[in-house]
């Protein structure tokens, strides 16, 4: 059974996802959780604590999904393709985009940032630097080992990620995920992914 600290978290995860941090107060919070004001002034300081501690639960996270996607780059390169792009889909799109947690992140930080420098950037590095400096890793391997042919590592890392980023935007961070946004999303974010890979083996 949840605690009274892991509701709030919950309910104001809810909240700032549908309608971002700045639209939502304490009241509002202790309403759907169905608590006094002065039992969430127990747990958290404010409003920016509970902010706090979800995007700090978000980047441990996110960063522990980097590193499995990193760590599968060392494979050996015959194994590489079916290795790699099988974790790859099961890391990065499964379990980190329509993950229910992050995903209400993800939403959050894309409304919030038009309005909150601190979320830009949190934005920015979690949703475009990150991805594309991990994706430039990527090529740099599959280069080297011939399984794609050169061209400019930068180029091709961004050429990979913009269709992703666009279908990320279009079907899991347009409002509350469902299964139905989850399919659309797999089905397009496979066949760009294998149609990316057939030209460059061209």
């Amino acid at each position: 059974m949840k605690g009274t600290k892991q509701k709030i978290l919950d309910i104001s995860l809810d909240l700032f996802a549908q309608n971002g941090f700045s639209a939502v107060s304490i009241r509002d919070i202790c309403g759907r959780v169905g608590i006094r004001e002065s039992s969430v002034y127990y747990h958290f300081k404010n409003k920016q604590a509970i902010l706090d501690e979800l995007l700090q639960h978000f980047e441990a996270t996110a960063a522990g999904f980097m590193l499995q996607l990193e760590e599968a780059l060392k494979t050996t390169p015959d194994t590489f393709e079916e290795n790699f792009f099988g974790k790859t889909c099961d890391c990065f799109f499964e379990a980190y985009l329509m993950d229910e947690y992050c995903n209400k992140i993800m939403r959050l930080l894309s409304i919030e940032r038009f309005c909150n420098d601190e979320i830009q950037k949190r934005y920015d590095h979690w949703m475009i630097d990150r991805p594309l400096a991990f994706q430039a890793k990527v090529f740099s391997v599959l280069v080297t080992a011939g399984i794609v042919k050169p061209a400019e590592i930068e180029y091709l890392a961004v050429k990979f990620y913009a269709p992703v980023f666009l279908l990320m935007q279009r079907f899991l961070l347009c409002g509350v995920l469902t299964e139905e946004c989850r399919q659309a999303f797999r089905e397009k974010a496979y066949r760009h992914i294998q149609n990316f890979f057939t030209e460059m083996g061209e």
